[in-house]
């Protein structure tokens, strides 16, 4: 085999992974999310963008963004993520984003931006912002991905339907002037729990909700103890996994078995007849003792606000370098004038 046989057969698949800097990350990113990034960067190239021009839809105080850009940098790497093995960077640093989304913007239509249930969603939510980036949201986010010919999106249920969107439009353009494009597919994790709403347990854990309804990865112990102790059960007091009679007791079990504690039914077993009261102890004990570490790394990173710096500088010109060589081959494809 040759050596350029070589280097395409040893080629790794790219996967892309945008998370906005605004709100506050939960356990249930950490368990659905981060945790299993760690686990895949060393058998992928992983991109990790901060999605600063996305956020911006909703309206931004400008002083707390850009704090939460360097916060959001500090939780990836204390998370586990190496900067020299992933790239962590700001989606504003690397112009081919804001470029390739207006191009995408000509090959997408209004009724396939009509039907996004995020749009509506959003709207409802932010009735007197609906702006045009909000109705465009899903464009960016193709840009996003296309950008770096990602393999593999890791995507949640709200997502999938924007996933497609760019699976469309990268078909469409493909269509129309060739293999530019690859086209990405959604990357589902082999292990991972659906971690619950606290206060609502039929729903998943969301930092858009209620502060008291998800533990947030920054909480410290005394408030883990305290939406622990409040989290809802029911009033039956036995400790089983039955996520339809009981969610909330089940949601508590799964936490556990999520963090190391063991299979869920052999947890269940050890905690018979102890009560709802000692189950939450021993959640809370869980969930203390996983993010312990993640937070005072997380402590020691945001203090070298000059180390985050210079990640994301060093970061953004790797994925400059790389976005531009598709961004380049789209302009020349559709009949940009050659730049000097």
């Amino acid at each position: 085999m040759s050596e350029i046989q070589n280097a395409a057969a040893e080629k790794k698949q790219v996967i892309f992974s945008g998370i906005q800097p605004s709100g506050t990350l939960t356990l249930g990113n950490y368990i659905g999310a981060l945790r299993n990034f760690v686990k895949l960067q060393n058998d992928y190239d992983c991109i990790y963008c901060i999605v600063d021009e996305h956020a911006i839809t909703v309206r931004q105080n400008p002083a707390d963004l850009r704090r939460r850009c360097l916060e959001l940098a500090a939780i990836y790497i204390a998370s586990g993520l190496d900067p020299k093995k992933n790239l962590i960077y700001c989606q504003s640093h690397v112009s081919a984003h804001a470029e390739l989304a207006w191009i995408l913007n000509c090959f997408t239509y209004m009724g396939e931006l009509n039907r996004m249930t995020q749009f509506k969603a959003k709207s409802a939510a932010h009735a007197d912002n609906i702006n045009a980036g909000l109705f465009t949201y899903p464009v960016l986010m193709a840009a996003d991905i296309l950008l770096y010919q990602t393999n593999l999106v890791p995507v949640g249920v709200d997502q999938k339907q924007h996933l497609e969107l760019c699976r469309d439009i990268a078909q469409r353009f493909n269509g129309i002037y060739g293999d530019v494009f690859t086209i990405p597919e959604g990357y589902i994790p082999k292990v991972g729990a659906k971690i619950m709403s606290l206060q609502e347990p039929e729903k998943k854990m969301s930092k858009s909700d209620p502060e008291e309804t998800y533990i947030a990865l920054l909480d410290d112990a005394d408030t883990i103890r305290r939406k622990i102790r409040r989290a809802v059960t029911d009033s039956d007091g036995e400790i089983r996994y039955d996520p339809e009679n009981k969610p909330g007791v089940s949601n508590l079990l799964s936490i556990m078995s999520a963090l190391g504690a063991g299979e869920i039914d052999a947890i269940a077993a050890e905690l018979q007849g102890k009560g709802y009261g000692e189950l939450k102890n021993r959640t809370t004990e869980c969930v203390v003792e996983a993010l312990s570490p993640l937070q005072s790394e997380y402590k020691r990173l945001v203090a070298d606000k000059a180390y985050l710096q210079s990640v994301i500088d060093e970061n953004a010109k790797t994925a400059a370098y790389l976005a531009n060589k598709t961004l380049r081959k789209v302009q020349k494809k559709i009949g940009y004038a050659p730049r000097g």
